[in-house]
């Protein structure tokens, strides 16, 4: 990731801590650095659509009640970029609805 979009990916981070409840003896500041670090090979697309599905409770077989660890945050990202690339084969564009 380029350095604007470490920027969107920690505004989007900040909104996914936000989302959940935090224990009050961990560190903001670390935390993010520690899932920052944890995406930064990744296209920052993948991360904040990851990010969104979490927020929105759309990933399946984790405990919704708590913020997702970094290996779960990293797995959902892996998974939104092989859908994208599924897609753009396809030649979808992303939102584009699926018809069955």
């Amino acid at each position: 990731m380029n350095n604007s979009e470490k920027i969107e990916a920690t505004k989007s981070l900040t909104k996914l801590f936000g989302s959940f409840p935090q224990s009050p003896m961990s560190d903001p500041d670390l935390q993010l650095r520690a899932y920052l670090d944890a995406v930064e090979d990744f296209e920052c697309i993948d991360v904040l659509a990851a990010v969104e599905r979490f927020r929105q409770g759309e990933v399946k077989e984790v405990n919704k009640a708590y913020c997702p660890s970094t290996a779960q945050l990293c797995d959902e990202v892996r998974y939104r970029k092989q859908m994208r690339e599924i897609m753009a084969r396809a030649g979808m564009k992303p939102g584009q609805a699926v018809i069955q």
